[in-house]
């Protein structure tokens, strides 16, 4: 059977799951709850807990979960999989590989975990412009919805003077959630790739290898490579004539 999980933050559903799951409970239960949700917020966060006593779905519930899952595949902001059933666990493991969302499996005695996953903020990006310079600070680790949130603000710094300065900073940077977040990333940088006079990137030594390939895309600007305590050597550079 299907439960729905009560006191969620908003834009946030659960169910909990136990026994058997048939297809009538995924059409009076699951379905329903996604799709009123959907209507109301752009994405949505997600919380599953399977019992110990879960069995598995019917083979028809499980058609209208996959179905249900590519008719929304771009509808979840995050899903958090509570559950100490071996298979289950390994198999999420698997399926978040490629959904296009973070996706995080506790133990069942970690439910409050869970619920705490789903309402923190995980990561950001700051923006900030002095004179000709823009600063783009990464921090933590971030999903698509980091990129999503910067987008229009970028946009404006971006065309409020010709071919400004760019300073990255990646020293706060812990890596991307999905790969969602790696592509937002990538096409971030196709959009802005010709824009730059000049480029700084400040990371540690675990990015610098994948940063030399991202920063390759630049063609025009001049740019250069810092590592992450020469971030005032990185400010004299970008502000260099």
């Amino acid at each position: 059977m299907i439960e729905l999980i009560e006191d969620l933050p908003s834009a946030t559903v659960g169910f909990r799951c136990s026994g058997q799951v048939s297809e009538s409970e995924m059409q009076a239960v699951v379905v329903p709850t996604i799709e009123s949700n959907l209507l109301e917020n752009d994405r949505v966060r997600a919380l599953i807990v399977f019992d110990s006593d879960f069995q598995r779905f019917s083979a028809a519930a499980a058609f209208d979960d996959a179905t249900l899952g590519l008719r929304h595949w771009d509808g979840f902001d995050r899903l958090a999989v509570v559950t100490d059933l071996p298979l289950m666990r390994h198999a999420m493991h698997a399926i978040a590989l490629i959904l296009p969302c973070p996706v995080r499996v506790f133990p069942l005695n970690a439910l409050e975990e869970a619920r705490r996953w789903l309402s923190e903020s995980l990561g950001t990006i700051h923006l900030e412009r002095a004179g000709d310079v823009i600063t783009v600070t990464l921090i933590g680790s971030l999903d698509r919805g980091s990129y999503l949130r910067i987008e229009d603000d970028l946009s404006r710094l971006f065309s409020a003077g010709e071919r400004p300065r760019v300073l990255v900073d990646l020293r706060q940077f812990d890596g991307w959630l999905a790969l969602s977040g790696l592509r937002d990333h990538l096409r971030l940088i196709h959009s802005y790739r010709q824009q730059p006079s000049r480029l700084a990137v400040v990371t540690a030594e675990a990015w610098q290898q994948l940063v030399q390939r991202l920063v390759a895309g630049f063609a025009e600007p001049k740019v250069h490579l810092f590592t992450g305590g020469r971030m005032l050597e990185a400010q004299e550079w970008i502000c260099r004539d």
